[in-house]
């Protein structure tokens, strides 16, 4: 397995969906890859800081500048 090829298959190996020999690759691969070992910590760490999370509600003026600034952008890139 290549780096290019466990990037491809991240998502299933975090959600833990991916088949079990193509599983089995990742993770040789990983025992000699430190950059690919660095990503899937990161990606990791991402989800379980966003799970322990509560969801915090914007500001009202905040959220309708960032809905205008979103739309704004939108447009720009989709006349």
């Amino acid at each position: 397995m290549k780096c290019d090829d466990l990037l491809k298959a991240l998502n299933e190996y975090v959600d833990g969906t991916l088949e079990p020999g193509v599983c089995e690759q990742l993770q040789a691969h990983l025992k000699d890859c430190n950059p690919c070992r660095v990503v899937i910590d990161n990606v990791r760490h991402t989800i379980a800081l966003y799970k322990g999370e509560e969801p915090c509600e914007l500001p009202p003026e905040l959220k309708v500048r960032l809905h205008n600034a979103l739309q704004a952008r939108w447009k720009q890139q989709r006349p």
